[in-house]
Order: structure tokens, then sequence, then C-alpha cells
């Protein structure tokens, strides 16, 4: 096979929060929202992005924003081809049918695999290759993994949680969950609304989340004033929350974020169990980013962990290294055909 042409070909991370392009020999070109603004009435694309997410709760009745992407799964077809268009265009200029190497979760079925292969070709791509989230983690965070050495990685991303124990270039246990930052945004607004009768919107949750949430007690709580429409009067409203009762409120999905990494050290083979205790858990992802998710990672499973010094960008820079690199980790890569 050719090797992939300079600049043309791109690996895109396909994610539930964000879109990220990584283009041969220029890197990563694109770091968006995965939010498109569309037109009521004649559905065409007006806001892709920043652009679009900044409308989010601010729209007119004739706009709508919305996330074509859910817990890894494309859940509008049309809006994420466009999206991929677009993509691709914003990083090469349209110019050429680039080859692909999409990130995707590891429990999609195969109908969603399917999904993402045929909107990738629809939106004009030549080739397609999907390469599963934990491998492309595991790769961009430098871990060895085509060694006979097991390496644990945990992504936490918007919409699904996915843990992997890796040697010899596959992976020797996968446990994945749909919860991811998604989730917290969502228990925070559940939360705000009942217990203070105030509506928030996704937006400010998510600002709630990474100002003030906490998996994991903190040596000093912090706290954070929160601004909604108040349930009964309709009137705006301003209410001060701290981080324990987050931290409560966000207990669920951090168990069950909790649970899938425990799944995948259960099934652990022992000689790779004691690599992992030896070189311990990287946790990367957006979702990672909340306050103590490693603390509280390190306190129930005993083990070492470390957090990537880019969670944001490593599924995409081990994408970007395949792209770069197509020869020698194709192993790794599902061609996907027409």
């Amino acid at each position: 096979m050719p090797a992939l042409g300079l600049g043309r070909d791109l690996a895109i991370d396909l994610g539930t929060a964000n879109v990220l392009v990584y283009a041969r020999g220029r890197g990563v070109v694109v770091d968006e929202p995965a939010v498109v603004a569309l037109d009521a009435m004649s559905g065409r694309m007006v806001a892709v992005g920043g652009e679009a997410k900044a409308m989010m709760g601010r729209t007119p009745p004739r706009l709508r924003t919305i996330r074509p992407m859910r817990a890894g799964v494309i859940t509008d077809f049309e809006t994420t081809e466009r999206l991929i268009r677009y993509l691709m265009k914003k990083a090469h200029g349209g110019l050429a049918k680039p080859r692909l190497v999409v990130a995707v979760p590891s429990g999609l079925t195969g109908v969603e695999r399917r999904a993402v292969r045929d909107a990738c070709f629809q939106a004009g791509a030549r080739d397609v290759y999907l390469l599963e989230e934990p491998l492309a983690a595991a790769i961009g965070a430098g871990l060895p993994v085509h060694e006979p050495i097991g390496s644990m990685v945990v992504d936490v991303g918007g919409g699904t949680t996915e843990t992997a124990v890796i040697s010899l270039g596959g992976m020797v246990t996968v446990s994945a969950t749909r919860v991811g930052g998604n989730d917290l945004d969502d228990t925070i607004q559940s939360y705000i609304k009942k217990e203070y009768a105030l509506a928030i919107g996704e937006t400010t949750a998510e600002r709630l989340k990474i100002a003030v949430a906490s998996a994991f007690p903190q040596m000093e709580e912090t706290k954070a004033e929160v601004r909604g429409s108040d349930l009964v009067t309709g009137l705006p409203r301003t209410v001060l929350v701290d981080s324990s009762e987050l931290r409560r409120a966000t207990d669920e999905p951090v168990r069950q974020i909790l649970e899938t990494v425990k799944a995948s050290l259960d099934g652990c083979p022992p000689e790779l169990a004691g690599d992992v205790m030896d070189n311990g858990i990287i946790v990367t992802g957006g979702g990672a980013l909340l306050t103590g998710l490693d603390e509280l990672i390190r306190h129930e499973t005993g083990m070492p962990v470390h957090m990537c010094e880019d969670p944001l960008r490593t599924v995409v820079a081990g994408a970007g290294l395949c792209v770069e690199e197509f020869d020698t980790v194709r192993s790794v890569l599902t061609e996907a055909s027409r």
C-alpha cells in the first residue's frame, strides 16, 4: 500500500463533547466542541464548534443547537456527515479526499461502527480506518503498547468511559460504560433543580463541574454562585453551592466510572496485573479533569495512578501517530470498506 499523503490524511477523535482533527505532518489542526447550530426551517448549518456552543440555551425558535454524537454513538447521521465534511475542509481546504483514521469507542456495535464508516465515506473520505479509543489513548500517552508489558489506561470521555489493559498491540481486558463527563453535567442540573428549585442550562452545569465539583474530599472545599431561573416565580435567582454537595450529587456516575476500572482489573491476568501495579494506571480524557478523580481511583484500587499531561488530546495524539507511522501500527487499525 502506498504511504499516506502528507497533509492530506487525517486522524479524527469524533467525541461526544469535542471533535479534534490531526493532519499528517502538521499536528492538531481542529479542536472544537461537538456542537452544531442549524436553521430549523431550512436545515442549513449556521455554526459549528465553539461558535455553536456559545449559542446553546440562547437561540431563538428558528435556530437549534444539537450534539450529533451521544455516548460515542451517532444520533443524527446527516448532521454528523456534514460535521465530518466541515472538519475535513477546515483541515486541508477540501482539495483532496483524505484517508481517515477515526478513534471510536471499543463498545460500539457493528451497526454503530458502520454508521461511523458510512458518515465518513459520505463526507468524502477515500479510505477509513477505525481505531479503538483505549488503544488510541495508550499510544497517545506513550505507553509501550506493542511490548509484552501490561499497560492500563482509563479514558473518561464526554459520553463514555473505557478502561483497558493492553499488551502486545491488543486489549487483553476491556470494560466500558456509557457514562462520562456529560452525565456529571446532567446530574448537577438535576440536583440544582431538586434542591434549590432552580433551572440551569447545560453550559452552566459544565462550568460548575469544572469550578467546584470533586470526586474525592479535598483539603479545602470550594464554593461558587449559580444563577438560574426560579421554577416557582420564573425570575432569575442566585444560590451558593459548595463542592461537598456536588460530590454527593455526582456520586452515582462517578461510582459507575470506578466500577468500570475495577472490572478491567478483575479480569486482568496475574502477570499483567503485576505490570500495572509497577507502572500504574494512566487516566486521560476530558472527564478525567474532574478534581480528585485520580485520587479516588488510587484510594479504591490501591494502584499508582498518573494523569496524562494533556488528557483532552491524548486520543487524537494516538490516532495521529497512527497516521504518521501507518505501516508500523497498521495492525491495531480496522479497515472499514465501503
